[in-house]
């Protein structure tokens, strides 16, 4: 009993040690800083923040065209992570309005829905402590082949934060559930590469419309 009493107590010390570490991260914030101080981002624009799905989502530029859309994805990331590096990664750039995605990897590693959902509201108060009129946009955790065994904490996580969006005028859900799953509401494998976690152009084309609508409110 003692033995498994200390084997328990290493998994949850080991489990919150993850949970508490993003400095992880710290080398790759410091080269967004840096690029950010040779060559300052105009203010006022669209930074896109969170994890690789983010960070693959290459044609925003051509997606938003007359759009000034900033990339501040860091792969392998989660919505802690976003919170925890907010005020160096966002904060500085002085947008009007963020975008993030996170929270996929976060129940994948054992996270709740509800820590999930407590990390964007930290997320949220951090950049509304520094820009009070910026507005937010969630895009909600997709629906994955590679992680369907989650989807009643996704969907969970997901009625979180809407509800949260709903509340403020500043924040808004763009959800691109839905539009991700068949007809017999299994998520569609022609949206994602091989992996089946990350999407390919046809997912972005999805998403494309439904957070352009966010953005022009």
């Amino acid at each position: 009993m003692l033995l498994r009493r200390l084997l328990i107590s290493a998994l949850a010390l080991t489990t919150a040690t993850l949970w508490a570490a993003p400095e992880k991260w710290t080398a790759a914030i410091d080269k967004f800083v840096q690029a950010d101080l040779a060559q300052p981002p105009t203010r006022d624009g669209i930074v896109f923040v969170g994890s690789s799905t983010i960070v693959k989502w290459t044609s925003l530029k051509q997606d938003f065209p007359g759009l000034n859309v900033l990339n501040r994805g860091f792969g392998g990331s989660e919505l802690g992570d976003s919170a925890f590096y907010a005020e160096r990664l966002v904060v500085p750039l002085h947008p009007s309005v963020v975008v993030l995605y996170a929270g996929d990897n976060d129940l994948s590693l054992g996270k709740t829905p509800e820590k999930v959902h407590a990390d964007f509201e930290t997320f949220c108060a951090k950049i509304h402590a520094a820009l009070p009129a910026a507005r937010i946009v969630y895009i909600a955790i997709k629906p994955s082949p590679a992680r369907w065994k989650l989807k009643d904490k996704i969907v969970a996580a997901n009625e979180r934060i809407a509800a949260t969006c709903k509340a403020d005028p500043r924040l808004a859900f763009a959800d691109i559930y839905p539009v991700m799953l068949d007809a017999t509401g299994n998520p569609r494998p022609e949206l994602f590469v091989k992996d089946m976690l990350h999407m390919n152009e046809a997912g972005y084309a999805l998403w494309k419309p439904i957070v352009a609508a966010q953005l022009k409110r």
